[in-house]
Order: C-alpha cells, then structure tokens, then sequence
C-alpha cells in the first residue's frame, strides 16, 4: 500500500503535467488559478515551494492589469466601443536588432541613461524623455522600441489607433488623454506608432478641426510628459507631421533601408545553421535584395525556410528559387550577382547567365578583372 508520502509526490506530479498543458494552451487565467490551487494544496508538505508559488502569483499579470507590479488600473478603453487603447507588445525578440552606427549610438544613449540616472541627476539633467523615430515601413522602428523595453525590462505599451479614433467628435482627445495620463503613471515605455494619424499639419485644410484639435492636445501631454517615463513616436510619413511636433522631441532618430552590410548581416543571422555557408549566402542574397527593408528581407527568407522544413530539402535549393523569382535589379546589381554566384560555385556561367540576363562573356571579363 503506497504511503502518504508516495501519494503526495504523485499528486504533485500530476498537478505539474496539468499545469503544463494548460499552460501550452496559452491559457494565463486558468495557469493562474491552477498555481493558486497548487500553492494551497502542497503548503504543508511544500512550504517554501508554496511560499514561492505565492510571491510568483503577485508579480504576475492579471487580466485586468497586465502590467506587472506597479499597476493597479485597468488599461484605458473607449468609452463607446469598451475597446482597449492600448496594447501592450512582448518585447522579446528572436534575434538582436541590427543598426547603422548613428542610431545604435542614439538608443545606447537613452538606454545608458536610464540605467545611470544618478550620475545625470548629480550635474542637475534628467534622462531623455521623448524620441521620435522616422522613416519608410519595415526598416525597424518598432524593434527599437522593443530593444530599449527589453534592456530597460519594461513593458511596451502601444496606442491602437484602430481603437483611440473615435466617430464622435471631441472623443477622441479624451481617449488620447486617457491614454497618456495612464502611461504617465506607469513604470513603462509607450509607443505612438503612425504618430502622423494624429499629428497631422495644422494647415492641412482637408483635415476637420477635431484631428487638427488633435495636434494641440498631444502637444500640450508632451510638454507635460514626466522623465520617470519615456515617450516613442514613430511616423512612416515624417512630410506630414504638424512642425511643432518635431520640437517637442528631445531626440531625433532617422531610420532607412538597410545597406547591403546589414543587410548580409540580417540574412546570417536568419540562415546560420542551416545552410553549408551562411556568410557566402548572405552576401549573394544581400546583392539581391539591396534596397528592400529589414521586414520584407526577413518576410522572404522565412518562406524559404519554411519551404525548406515542409518539403524536407535543403534551404540552399529554396534560397535558389528566391534568386529565380524576381529579375528586375538594375544592371550593374545583375553583373555583380551574377559574378558572385559564379565565384562561389553556387551556379555555372550559363546558369548564373540565364538568371541575370548578363551574357557570359561580361561575366567572365569582370570575374578576370
């Protein structure tokens, strides 16, 4: 006859594989109250793991408040719609973001700042408050911001603009305030993504007065914003943003499309381990999409990777295929593509001659060159 003891372990055995199946479920309302259950029903025979499960279950989000430890307040909602203003974004990222000097300079500053508030506060500063980050789509301002949340180990949270825009007029001022009041009295980072939906010329005179209305309440919350927080705007359309948005910014950060260096660098990180030699993939393929932004370079190299993982075949036949599916670089993009296909044995001077266009005879004379 088992004992109490042998009893007990089965039991908690049981309740640590019930736990991990919700848990895979996605579940968190239901994780939670299964871990209440756990801490009361082993605190006798399990009392610091009880006690832990405990302290774990206060830190923890809840449906109402998903940020941890500091918030109390349920996050702002339309008054209307009862749709939430804000989402709060996971900041972990597969892979470290890749930036030109400038901008990594930047955002290593704020981050150093944060972590050294002391030291300003000695020589009477206060950390940067407010940044704005433009340019094109896809070149990554929100990775930014995640980056500076997950260094700094705060919660991102982002305006849902789909939710804050509301049809009656003077309503949405009131949701912008809500927003940013909430954010002002919350350990956290907050993102105004698409900022220019909100913070368009003055005299633009297509817009109605309530969006123009708009300009003077965000301007006023900036001014206002304390420097226990930090505000990130990011705008794909800098032409339209209203002038007095830009001076209340205490940093500028100007994003654009990957160099070919960078470009090499992200398609490395994306492949390595699964291809014989990612460093000569990266710079072949780098060649190939110069010009495009991080997310569409990333948007491609993932289907091919999923391709490869479906059908079981190496990636370097569906990286292949990728080469084959648009031919409309520039000349001089074609010659230096079909040279490094050709240099690294990846296609023969016909093949690399078919994909490119570029006759075989410029081929060979720029290879000898």
């Amino acid at each position: 006859m088992p004992n109490v003891k042998d009893l007990k372990s089965t039991e908690l055995l049981n309740s640590f594989v019930q736990l991990a199946r919700i848990a895979l479920t996605g579940r968190s309302q239901d994780v939670q109250l299964l871990v209440h259950r756990a801490s009361k029903k082993f605190k006798v025979e399990y009392p610091e793991m009880s006690d832990e499960l405990i302290s774990l279950l206060k830190e923890s989000p809840t449906r109402a408040t998903p940020l941890r430890k500091n918030s109390e307040t349920p996050l702002p909602v339309d008054i209307d719609s009862r749709l939430q203003l804000l989402k709060i974004e996971n900041s972990h990222l597969d892979h470290a973001p890749i930036f030109n000097t400038k901008i990594e300079s930047s955002i290593s500053q704020v981050i150093t700042e944060r972590r050294k508030t002391k030291a300003l506060f000695k020589h009477g500063l206060l950390p940067t408050k407010s940044l704005l980050f433009s340019g094109p789509p896809g070149v990554g301002k929100t990775m930014a911001a995640k980056w500076i949340a997950n260094e700094l180990n705060l919660p991102l949270l982002i305006l849902d603009l789909t939710a804050v825009m509301s049809s009656f007029l003077g309503r949405t001022g009131n949701n912008i305030r809500f927003v940013l009041d909430y954010a002002k009295n919350t350990d956290c980072i907050l993102l105004l993504d698409e900022v220019d939906a909100i913070a368009k010329k003055r005299d633009d005179n297509s817009e109605i007065g309530e969006l123009k209305r708009l300009v003077n309440v965000l301007l006023q919350e900036i001014d206002d914003w304390p420097s226990t927080g930090l505000l990130i705007a990011a705008t794909n359309h800098p032409d339209l943003l209203d002038p007095a948005i830009w001076r209340r910014f205490e940093m500028i950060v100007e994003f654009e499309n990957p160099s070919s260096i960078q470009a090499a660098m992200l398609i490395q990180e994306l492949i390595t381990n699964q291809v014989e030699d990612a460093n000569k993939w990266a710079k072949i393929l780098s060649i190939f999409f110069k010009g495009k932004s991080f997310s569409e370079i990333e948007r491609l190299i993932t289907i091919a990777r999923r391709s490869s993982a479906i059908k079981e075949i190496e990636l370097e036949e569906e990286l292949k295929k990728v080469l084959l599916t648009e031919n409309t670089l520039p000349h001089s993009q074609k010659v230096e593509l079909a040279c490094e296909l050709v240099e690294n044995k990846i296609l023969s001077q016909r093949q690399a001659s078919e994909l490119t266009g570029i006759s075989r005879d410029t081929i060979r004379k720029n290879l000898t060159a």
